[in-house]
């Protein structure tokens, strides 16, 4: 199994830049798809975006395409999400997921899960 630990969480202005980074330890990262979900109070978990195990295809929510990165670095076992022109509305607890056999991207079904870390953007 892998445990995921997130970091780089933070309290940020509207229009400012964050990267979050999710280590891996235990397995190597390279075997897992990878997925980033972020929760505000009161609502559902809701997919950000997700990266094939190669890195190579990405995937991301309507509401962060053009704004959000995600990128890996399997020698690091490292994934990334650089955030950019962050919004009030991007306000939640951001967690990364990692899981070997996938449903759908957007599923938050993935089988080993962070402790989340949170962004707290004003206006």
């Amino acid at each position: 199994q892998v445990q995921l630990v997130e970091s780089g969480g933070g309290l940020v202005q509207a229009g400012d830049s964050l990267r979050l980074s999710c280590a891996a330890s235990g397995r190597t990262l390279s075997s897992y798809r990878m997925g980033w979900f972020r929760q505000a109070p009161g609502k559902e978990r809701e997919f950000v975006g997700g990266v094939s195990r190669s890195g190579t295809y990405k995937y991301y929510a309507d509401s962060v395409k053009g704004r959000f990165t995600i990128s890996r670095d399997n020698a690091k076992n490292t994934v990334y999400l650089q955030m950019n022109s962050l919004k009030p509305e991007d306000t939640a607890v951001y967690y990364c997921a990692a899981t070997e056999i996938l449903s759908e991207w957007a599923r938050p079904d993935y089988k080993y899960w962070g402790q989340g870390t949170q962004v707290t953007v004003s206006s």
